[in-house]
């Protein structure tokens, strides 16, 4: 029996637009059929993932009738049923309808931004339809290419308001739902407003209802702009933040990839199942581990399968090494928390001007602190 194996116990998700990815890019036409998303579950299920995630258009499509989506969404609901899947998240197409073209909630256009708001509202009902308790906002066309078209100070007003909007919405209708705001330094837009996590993590303070919304970081949108993601993803952690995180591949300075999670830096992707994991100690996130990546269009449809059970399997491998890692006693001896007992606690009781007076007072060997190797190359 293989002991990586995915099982529902493991909270892996896939989007329907990943599994259910053609292989179309910019240069070339599909390679695969367009699949049935009732299909996709099914297939997702035999393969031990526990949900799936979608936008609205991935299973409603764009200009259906009442009578349509319904049919639809009932059959949807049925197949997640009868398979033992669920829908965590789900998320609004804001960035393939032409009308989009310039923004979703900071075009110039007024139209344009009433639209916006209306599809988000019907695609949230849909979300909250299926259960999904986390509702994603990746601003795919939010931002320039001409950056005088319009002044970045008014784009934050208009994406604040569009936000402060959709909270009160959710409130208003009594949603059991939290917002996550994804962010991409750039593609498709020559720069993206918001571009990464800490861009993120300062606008949602600024929001009316801050508290219902958190962040959703993908691996491949902040390694595309050389960032460390695990320590974006730790920012979103020790502030409570981290609601939704989409795992993938990438190579630093590349168009987003999207590629299987763990095929390129094992190193970073090691270290980042280690934090969401907490086998270092720290609390662990307990959210779902969701699979933002593409089977590469080389692939059948066989071959998109053996990337889904090979992106679930790969975290699985990393997080028992994490746990091994942290487990052996000569990592445990070179990250062990250096103690004192007169610093620890004067540091620990903040400031005040008689523990200031008393820091003051301490006598540091500078020379003898600064010759102590930490031994981290040992590891």
């Amino acid at each position: 029996m293989d002991s990586f194996a995915p099982t529902k116990d493991d909270r892996f998700s896939f989007g329907l637009w990943t599994v259910g990815n053609p292989g179309r890019d910019p240069f070339g036409e599909a390679v695969r059929p367009v699949q049935d998303p009732n299909h996709l579950v099914r297939k997702l299920a035999e393969c031990g993932a526990w949900g799936v995630n979608l936008h609205d258009n991935d299973l409603v499509p764009f200009g259906a009738s009442a009578s349509e989506r319904d049919r639809i969404v009932g059959e949807f609901k049925a197949t997640l049923e009868d398979s033992g899947m669920v829908v965590p998240m789900a998320t609004t197409n804001l960035f393939s309808h032409p009308i989009f073209k310039d923004g979703g909630f900071t075009s110039n256009d007024p139209k344009v931004r009433a639209f916006g708001l209306q599809k988000t509202m019907d695609a949230i009902d849909l979300g909250v339809e299926l259960g999904a308790k986390i509702y994603v906002f990746w601003g795919g066309r939010e931002g320039t290419e001409a950056d005088a078209c319009r002044d970045p100070q008014e784009a934050m007003k208009r994406y604040r308001d569009g936000m402060n909007y959709l909270c009160s919405y959710v409130k208003d209708q009594g949603y059991d739902l939290k917002f996550a705001l994804e962010a991409k330094p750039n593609e498709p837009r020559c720069d993206m407003y918001l571009a990464t996590t800490g861009h993120m993590l300062h606008f949602i303070e600024t929001l009316d209802h801050s508290e219902m919304v958190g962040v959703n970081p993908e691996v491949a949108h902040e390694t595309m702009a050389g960032l460390s993601f695990t320590h974006g993803v730790a920012q979103a952690m020790e502030a409570g933040k981290l609601f939704h995180i989409d795992l993938n591949a990438q190579r630093i300075g590349r168009y987003d990839q999207d590629l299987r999670f763990g095929s390129e830096d094992l190193k970073q992707a090691f270290l980042l199942v280690r934090l969401l994991e907490g086998t270092s100690g720290s609390t662990p996130y307990d959210g779902p581990r969701h699979f933002d990546a593409h089977a590469y269009r080389t692939e059948d449809m066989d071959g998109v399968w053996e990337f889904a059970v090979g992106c679930m399997r790969t975290y699985n491998i990393l997080r028992a090494r994490a746990r091994a890692f942290d487990a052996d006693p000569e990592v445990r001896a070179l990250t062990a928390t250096i103690t004192d007992d007169t610093l620890d606690p004067l540091l620990a009781a903040g400031y005040s001007s008689d523990n200031a007076a008393a820091l003051r007072a301490v006598s540091i060997d500078v020379d003898a602190t600064a010759a102590r190797g930490l031994g981290y190359e040992i590891s």
